[in-house]
């Protein structure tokens, strides 16, 4: 499948999901870097889509990117948002992140934060911002933990 292809087919699969939920919303698609944003708006029906911590959310998400791999798809990456969900956590995300960093600035002892990937992911691109902050990930897993840091001098 080419791109124009695939955007079809994500397309047509999660407005199809949807009819299930009894819902009939336009879902937006596009390929930014080789993954594919897929967004679904807000809906009377959006917490159910979005499971009690985004779960729900992320089980479609991997039945789609699954899906697209058994179609062999040029791109299988796949990023669902849905209402918006996704951005707010991570503006929430962020807020807390500055307050960590503030910390780390404050008392110069590194704070070590337990965050999923994708959380972790958008605190390590935060503290690119930083000139003497940085962070990295350790263990495995589950257990993988971020450390964020003063940079040494």
């Amino acid at each position: 499948m080419d791109q124009i292809e695939t955007i079809e087919f994500v397309k047509k699969y999660l407005e199809d999901l949807l009819t299930f939920f009894d819902l009939n919303l336009e879902v937006a698609v596009k390929i930014e870097d080789g993954i594919i944003i897929a967004s679904i708006p807000r809906s009377e029906r959006s917490s159910i889509l979005i499971g009690r911590g985004a779960e729900t959310l992320r089980s479609i998400q991997t039945l789609l990117s699954t899906a697209l791999h058994h179609k062999k798809a040029s791109t299988v990456r796949v990023n669902l948002d849905i209402a918006d969900y996704k951005k707010q956590h991570a503006e929430k995300i962020i807020e807390k992140a500055r307050g960590w960093i503030e910390e780390v600035r404050r008392t110069g002892e590194s704070k070590i934060v337990n965050l999923n990937a994708a959380d972790r992911w958008t605190v390590h691109h935060l503290a690119g911002e930083y000139s003497d902050i940085e962070t990295h990930s350790e263990g495995e897993g589950r257990d993988r933990q971020l450390i964020i840091s003063q940079k040494s001098s």
